[in-house]
């Protein structure tokens, strides 16, 4: 298994497919298939059944996951960024490798 570089939470901007140039939050990350589900990014329409929780039913519109691939991290300043590791004391700690500012 891969180490995944994007973490729920984090801003990030998307780099190919139809969602190209969009920005949003990752609301999750999932790690056995390398998506994230970024919000408001992504979107489809899914066909809701009429139930107890929603007695309406109908078409809902909901994030679908885009692969992890596709999508680059934004620093403070808004400018993608690769990501890197290193110590700084005893603790391991996410930088821009553009900026070398700790994310």
């Amino acid at each position: 298994m891969t180490k995944l570089k994007i973490k729920s939470g984090d801003t990030v901007k998307v780099i190919a497919g139809d969602n190209k140039g969009q920005e949003g939050k990752v609301i999750k990350v999932l790690k056995d298939t390398n998506k994230a589900i970024v919000e408001g990014i992504n979107m489809v329409s899914k066909h809701k059944k009429p139930s107890a929780t929603s007695p309406q039913g109908g078409i809902v519109k909901q994030e679908a996951p885009i692969h992890i691939s596709n999508l680059a991290l934004l620093t403070a300043k808004g400018e993608t960024t690769r990501v890197g590791y290193r110590m700084e004391g005893d603790k391991k700690v996410r930088f821009s490798k553009k900026s070398n500012e700790v994310i």
